[in-house]
């Protein structure tokens, strides 16, 4: 493969990782599987769920919004928030038979695991 092809390969794949890098985050990874198992939420609501600051929860929001991930609509005094991209029920979905699959593998990944978190054991053979 030439410089010219790496280059196009990374240029096409670009938009792809930023994607995911958007969803790299535990944060926002509970809020859009909090509004796509539930529906529409407003910023107090998940505040709640998640036991985060306001101030917290209100900038991963803005991070989704930015990503093209979510959208909001006044309500009175607050804002409902919703997931702009149904798509994105079918990815978590995949990504948890993704990980169904590999067991504490990619938890345990010495690159982009969460390999100092206690709680993770490895259970593959």
């Amino acid at each position: 493969m030439t410089a010219a092809d790496d280059e196009l390969i990374r240029v096409e794949l670009a938009p792809a990782a930023a994607l995911f890098r958007s969803l790299g985050d535990p944060t926002r990874l509970a809020i859009l599987r909090r509004l796509a198992s539930q529906g529409p939420a407003r910023v107090v609501d998940l505040v709640e769920v998640l036991g985060l600051a306001q101030s917290t929860v209100s900038q991963h929001l803005a991070c989704l919004r930015g990503c093209g991930l979510v959208a909001s609509e006044p309500a009175g005094r607050a804002s409902v928030f919703r997931l702009a991209q149904p798509g994105l029920v079918d990815v978590l979905a995949a990504a948890e038979v993704v990980l169904a699959a590999t067991g504490n593998a990619v938890a345990l990944c010495p690159t982009y695991g969460c390999a100092g978190d206690e709680r993770v054991e490895d259970t593959q053979p």
